[in-house]
């Protein structure tokens, strides 16, 4: 089941993914110092990517927004990210052993000039 789709930022790239605030109930439970460390399998090579989602208040507001910090920028060196790359995230049955959680990278295709991704 897909948790959220999302084109990288800028500020996706060179500091840390905002995760949207809908999505932050499929993954893991936060500790009491609002953040949780999880594993996320690549769906392309396999590897498995430690990821830490931390929540942070949203100036004037109280509503906590949820980011990838540890290990994400690691990843986005990995793959090479760039503005404008999609990234999905999907959580997958538990099994014993096995990794819920999996990332997917799509880069944009350019058809007569739009960018689309390929399905």
């Amino acid at each position: 089941m897909a948790i959220f789709l999302k084109n990288l930022k800028k500020t996706d790239l060179e500091k840390r993914l905002t995760i949207p605030s809908k999505s932050l109930h499929h993954f893991p439970p936060l500790s009491n110092k609002h953040m949780v460390d999880f594993a996320v399998k690549d769906e392309e090579s396999g590897h498995v990517w430690k990821f830490r989602i931390y929540t942070r208040k949203k100036s004037n507001n109280n509503f906590l927004k949820p980011v990838l910090t540890k290990g994400w920028r690691e990843f986005v060196c990995s793959k090479q990210l760039r503005v404008g790359d999609r990234v999905a995230f999907y959580s997958a049955e538990e099994q014993a052993g096995a990794v819920k959680y999996r990332v997917k990278v799509q880069r944009p295709l350019k058809i007569f000039g739009a960018s689309v991704f390929p399905s």
